[in-house]
């Protein structure tokens, strides 16, 4: 069964920074294009940032510039570099790969947190 555990959230002030991990058992990960997504309540969770597995980067209009997505397979590990935030960033952020067939999708992590606040 794969499993994501999200760390690295907290809260940290506008125009702050934070680094999100993400590890993942039960699958290796090399072979995947992964992706971040978040969420805020009542709102639809978004994918936000994705990686291929070669390495191509694509990020949504409002955090490109300002994230970073990356990954370590050796350390079957993702990683998502969030610079310059601002409160509107403020969701449970969750990541997971990235499957032609939703429904292959593996179940969702717990998230982390990330509130950003003055």
């Amino acid at each position: 069964q794969v499993q994501f555990v999200e760390s690295g959230g907290g809260l940290v002030q506008p125009g702050g920074s934070l680094r999100l991990s993400c590890v993942v058992s039960g699958t290796d990960i090399s072979k995947y294009a992964m992706g971040w997504w978040r969420q805020t309540p009542g709102t639809r969770r978004e994918l936000i940032a994705q990686i291929t597995s070669n390495d191509s980067k694509n990020y949504a209009t409002f955090v490109k510039g300002r994230f970073t997505i990356s990954r370590d397979n050796a350390k079957n590990t993702m990683y998502l570099q969030m610079d310059n935030l601002n409160p509107e960033d403020t969701a449970v952020y969750y990541c997971n790969l990235i499957v032609p067939n939703i429904n292959d999708r593996p179940n969702w992590g717990q998230g982390i947190q990330v509130t950003v606040s003055s």
